[in-house]
């Protein structure tokens, strides 16, 4: 077993932007997660395993067709890294996009499945499900606190960003 230099290079493609919250934090706090503890800790252990196990689990061969999905899936979430810069660095840029909950943790999630077929590793896919267990409630839960425990952006149809 030896390191994948293309799943590495994938594990930092989707986790590096986060690196960005370092330098360019939201202009507001970010919202405090009220998720259980252990819905917490399964989150760290999926970003952990997103991390290491493209790098490590494999197999060598590609299946290149998964590559469309996967920087189909890039694109978009740095699509949103982008607009999150743009707009200001608000924390609902985080969180929302049009009426879509938690699009940037969606999207890891999304991209590392379409991973598991790039990269022939039904150990990416565990990763991936363990990612998704953990990210989705956390980030969701984020989502409804940005937005006043509210689900719905309003019936006047402006995104979260847009509301005063």
């Amino acid at each position: 077993m030896g390191i994948h230099l293309a799943g590495l290079g994938l594990s930092l493609a989707v986790l590096a932007p986060t690196l960005l919250l370092v330098r360019f934090p939201p202009r507001e706090p970010l919202p405090r997660s009220s998720a259980p503890g252990p819905v917490r800790w399964i989150e760290r252990v999926g970003q952990a395993l997103c991390l290491v196990v493209p790098a490590l689990g494999a197999s060598g061969t590609f299946l290149w067709w998964w590559s469309v999905p996967v920087s189909c899936g890039l694109v978009a979430y740095y699509a949103l890294w982008a607009r999150y810069l743009s707009t200001g660095r608000h924390a609902a840029s985080l969180y929302w996009w049009r009426r879509i909950p938690a699009p940037m943790a969606i999207l890891p999630v999304v991209v590392f499945l379409a991973a598991a077929g790039w990269l022939n590793s039904p150990w990416v896919a565990v990763a991936a499900v363990v990612l998704a267990v953990g990210h989705l409630p956390v980030s969701l839960d984020a989502a409804r606190s940005v937005n006043g425990g509210q689900w719905d952006t309003g019936s006047d149809g402006r995104t979260v960003e847009e509301t005063p």
